[in-house]
């Protein structure tokens, strides 16, 4: 074994999950930032079957692969089921999660503590740049749906794959 742990040195990994359809700079920023804390970042691409997504789940992790590409420490994966599985099956420690706005904190709350009394998976909260503090994939999907402008709500690539999704090239 190479590297940090063959030094002894545990790698610190996280994961930031979500559904990501599409990927918008708000998340965008929590990865970037989670990148620079911790040697492996998972982004974890929520499969829910009851819901069908604008865009497919190879697709977003395709986008995500892309817009992430420049960090160089993240995996994008796809995930069914309980995010404490995904971390306990790739011995991820902790969860990061950007929060917008204090609503975001009551539920999110929940969730890192039934999360933490399940695996005893920690859940680091990330205030969200004021920049982004009212994007989410809903919103940016339902404005470019009416021919808004989202090109500086996401990244590009993303921009583009949206455009084309909806018919607006």
């Amino acid at each position: 074994m190479t590297g940090p742990e063959s030094e002894g040195s545990q790698v610190r990994r996280a994961v930031c999950p979500g559904s990501f359809d599409p990927i918008t700079n708000g998340h965008l920023d929590i990865i970037a930032r989670a990148s620079r804390l911790y040697d492996e970042v998972y982004v974890a691409v929520m499969i829910n079957q009851s819901k069908k997504g604008l865009f497919e789940i190879d697709e977003r992790i395709e986008l995500i692969r892309d817009v992430t590409a420049e960090y160089g420490n993240v995996r994008v994966e796809s995930f069914h089921g309980l995010l404490v599985d995904f971390c306990k099956q790739r011995e991820i420690p902790a969860i990061v999660k950007g929060l917008r706005a204090v609503s975001d904190f009551d539920y999110e709350l929940q969730m890192a503590q039934m999360n933490n009394g399940l695996t005893g998976v920690e859940t680091l909260f990330v205030p969200t740049n004021p920049t982004y503090s009212f994007l989410s994939s809903s919103l940016v999907k339902e404005v470019a749906a009416w021919g808004g402008d989202v090109s500086h709500l996401v990244p590009p690539q993303v921009f583009e794959a949206l455009s084309g999704r909806l018919g607006k090239n």
